[in-house]
């Protein structure tokens, strides 16, 4: 079955890499064309803003969920399909998870790290096992993806590596992934 929502974790900042904001472009756009609402942050800044826009330029439903304290550091977004403004980052989480059936991690900095890593241990604690792609634009994750595969063979790991997420090296890629559908 196919996946009528995602989550989108992704920075408020656009990195130093143009690849990174068009990846995020070409993703969102593609996500609009699949009909596949976009779960995300609620900003117009950087990487956020990026995704958000292209999918709304290509006629997409797009949902922010933003936590009260971010709503001017993130610019909210106003032009969106619908906005969730919400107490903190734990209620802004877990919203985004319950609105989505499966995320998707683009570059982005401690937030985004934070967001993929509670879904990633969510997926091993069986609290939920929602697919989980890491857009490895430009090899931004190679060291991380080093260091988890480290993890795994070291014994620290509950689940197999491959169980928990998987990775892909562009916005076609995911695409491609996603209209696997939900097993």
């Amino acid at each position: 079955m196919m996946y009528t929502s995602v989550a989108v974790f992704c920075g408020s900042n656009s990195g130093n890499d143009p690849i990174y904001e068009q990846h995020a472009k070409d993703l969102g756009s593609m996500l609009a064309e699949k009909n596949i609402t976009i779960v995300y942050g609620g900003g117009n800044a950087g990487l956020m803003g990026a995704v958000a826009n292209a999918a709304l330029a290509n006629g997409g439903n797009v949902v922010g969920v933003m936590p009260e304290l971010l709503r001017n550091k993130e610019r909210q977004h106003t032009s969106l399909s619908a906005l969730h403004v919400v107490a903190d980052m734990h209620t802004r989480k877990k919203m985004m998870y319950d609105l989505a059936e499966a995320a998707i991690i683009l570059p982005g900095g401690n937030g985004t790290m934070d967001e993929m890593f509670e879904m990633i241990t969510w997926n091993a604690l069986t609290i939920h096992e929602k697919k989980i792609i890491l857009l490895n634009t430009a090899g931004y994750y190679n060291a991380l993806i080093s260091h988890l595969n480290m993890m795994q063979v070291k014994g620290f790991l509950h689940t197999d590596l491959r169980d928990t997420f998987q990775v892909c090296d562009t916005p076609d890629a995911v695409i491609s992934l996603m209209a696997l559908g939900k097993s």
